[in-house]
């Protein structure tokens, strides 16, 4: 029976990396707040194992670990009593977090829920690396579907975790125990992993955020591969501005990966949205999926969407490639050793799974890649029509009996609007949308393409304000952060002042939107210029020229322009137009448009107007 969450007791402390800086900055002992978190991140009684973790807080081992690294921090922070400043050099300063047990944490033990297969870790991961960096406390490894393989958190000798909103139904998976973990609020992060989706349907299930980098933004060395040229380390928090904050901190290029591809990417869209949702959305009626669904659809709407109907078949072939081709055999080449000297070592499913890969031979693994070329090319058109897509996160929410009549077919069936997601290099956002009538946590996915990162965290944020749900099993409701937090990268920007024709909605405003620009603001040039009509140009153009004496302030709008598109953008600009330096009216300067003063000659003076859209209205 699926429970109410708010009767579930909300942990003491901090909950949002908001709260943990607020509670440092006020001068808490850091020490005190995580024995405190640790004491109650177990759930159960004491002595029942929780299915949630493989490496508890209170095993021995973990117990040692957090000794260890408390201590750091102590130092860490007598040396630098400015407590400002301590967060500003280590932004995670004391934050609990866990990582999914296939991750690899130097002196602990990495299962990938394998007893046969535990080895102690000699180097952590790079994503751990950075997130102690920034002052972060690991305190637990989480379980998962072993090798991470399925999408239901029930292939594991260390028990079956479920949802923190019902205990007969699953927890989702392959990062079954970092989802619900951060549903309980033990940890306000975890780290997961996502070649399939293994970081989106455990977040629906657990009604937290998952995000999901695009491939290469996150180094994956020091994780044990599933399909290595698929694998995303992914990110479970309770809010979208956490989950961005820790983004910032674990991603950027690592020479350590070789499938390291970093790319900040754009900041955020600078119109409103045309979202992609699938035609004829696979949904379970019984449990209330349509009406959360239909209810989604207008949340975006009142956000200031336009929806987009798409056929998603094209996708959905590519999806099938995943698990029906021969990337299984990436999954093979981890555990083929295992395999073949212990096979009784492995769970039967995940067995069956893997062994598919003995039926294929490299001449399939050639055809699936050309339809997989085809299919990324075919599919790179939709960002012309959209901007993003919105999915459900999952078409149903299984329970355990499900899963135990048919462990493969209904875990199948959870990756339709996951599974395509990194073979075609895209980057995807989880969010809480809805609470079902049947009282189940329901989640859509913001798919977009490679290196919208922030860009989706940020609409993520906007999402998680406007669907005002709880914080995974917490209770509490989402409260926007008392400060700014550190945020992902994004590319180099320059700023340019347009007077005429590339106003927006103006006939050239378009060599903008293609390039990516965003409307910063509208304001006027200092007291210096005049504007001109000039005479014989298509479409009409002003020139702007600065002046000794005489001069007026002019209205103008400033762009940022992504820096990689500058050149061709100049390659636009027909003389005796130009770029050149504008004095704004605060006395900034900015590129933007200047008039060579030869073709002034004819020009008429228009000045008086006050900018080129008045000028234009008085014709």
């Amino acid at each position: 029976m699926p429970r109410d969450p708010s009767s579930l007791p909300r942990p003491p402390g901090p909950l949002t990396l908001s709260d943990w800086r607020q509670a440092v900055r006020g001068g808490a002992s850091v020490s005190a707040l995580v024995h405190a978190r640790v004491a109650q991140a177990v759930a159960g009684p004491a002595g029942t194992p929780d299915a949630a973790w493989i490496l508890s807080p209170q095993a021995p081992a973990m117990q040692a670990h957090i000794a260890t690294r408390l201590a750091e921090l102590e130092a860490l922070a007598a040396a630098t009593p400015d407590r400002a400043a301590l967060l500003a050099q280590h932004p995670l300063f004391g934050v609990p977090f866990a990582v999914k047990d296939n991750i690899d944490v130097a002196g602990l033990p990495t299962t990938a829920a394998c007893p046969a297969f535990a080895h102690e870790a000699t180097a952590s991961a790079t994503v751990v690396q950075r997130l102690l960096a920034a002052g972060a406390v690991l305190i637990g490894k989480t379980n998962l579907d072993q090798f991470a393989t399925g999408l239901v958190g029930t292939r594991s000798p260390y028990g079956q975790p479920t949802s923190t909103w019902s205990a007969d139904h699953v927890s989702g998976g392959s990062s079954s125990g970092s989802a619900v973990v951060v549903s309980r609020g033990a940890v306000p992060f975890a780290l997961g992993t996502d070649t399939a989706g293994s970081g989106r349907v455990p977040a629906g299930f657990n009604h937290v955020v998952g995000l999901k980098p695009t491939p290469g933004r996150v180094s994956t060395a020091g994780v044990l591969p599933a399909c290595r040229s698929l694998d995303c380390v992914s990110i479970f928090a309770l809010t979208a501005d956490d989950a961005a904050t820790v983004l910032s901190v674990i991603e950027g290029a690592d020479e350590a990966d070789d499938y390291s591809r970093f790319a900040p990417g754009i900041a955020g869209w600078n119109h409103a949205l045309r979202i992609g949702v699938p035609t004829s959305p696979l949904l379970d009626a019984e449990q209330g999926g349509p009406a959360a669904w239909a209810a989604a659809e207008a949340l975006a709407r009142e956000m200031g969407a336009t929806l987009v109907p798409i056929d998603f078949e094209p996708l959905h072939a590519v999806a099938r490639l995943l698990y029906d081709g021969p990337w299984v055999a990436e999954r093979h080449a981890v555990v083929q050793t295992l395999m073949d000297t212990q096979p009784e070592a492995l769970d039967a499913t995940v067995a069956a799974v893997i062994a598919q890969a003995r039926g294929f031979s490299a001449t399939d693994t050639f055809r699936a890649m050309y339809q997989l070329k085809a299919a990324q090319a075919e599919a790179a058109a939709l960002w012309q029509r959209v901007d993003l897509l919105m999915v459900p996160t999952a078409p149903r929410h299984p329970t355990r009996a499900d899963l135990a009549a048919e462990p493969v077919a209904a875990n199948a069936a959870l990756g339709a609007y996951t599974n395509f997601v990194n073979f075609l290099g895209w980057s995807a956002l989880a969010m809480p949308a809805a609470v079902t009538t049947a009282g189940l946590p329901f989640g859509v996915t913001f798919i977009g393409p490679a290196d919208a990162d922030t860009a989706l965290a940020r609409l993520g944020a906007r999402w998680q304000a406007a669907a005002a749900q709880p914080l995974g099993a917490t209770g509490a409701a989402y409260v926007p952060p008392a400060e700014p937090l550190p945020q992902p990268a994004t590319e180099p920007m320059l700023d340019v002042a347009v007077v005429g024709a590339h106003l927006e909605g103006l006939p050239l405003n378009g060599q903008l939107l293609e390039r990516g620009a965003q409307l910063r603001e509208r304001t006027t040039t200092a007291a210096a210029y005049r504007l001109y009509a000039l005479p014989g140009t298509t479409p009409r153009k002003p020139g702007l020229q600065r002046v000794a004496q005489g001069g007026v302030a002019v209205a103008v709008e400033v762009w940022a322009m992504p820096q990689r598109h500058l050149g061709s953008f100049l390659a636009l600009i027909p003389p005796p137009l130009g770029l050149g330096s504008i004095e704004l009216a605060d006395g900034r300067h900015v590129h933007g448009f200047l008039c060579e003063a030869h073709a002034l000659a004819g020009a008429t003076d228009i000045s008086h107007h006050g900018g080129w859209r008045a000028y234009l209205a008085s014709l």
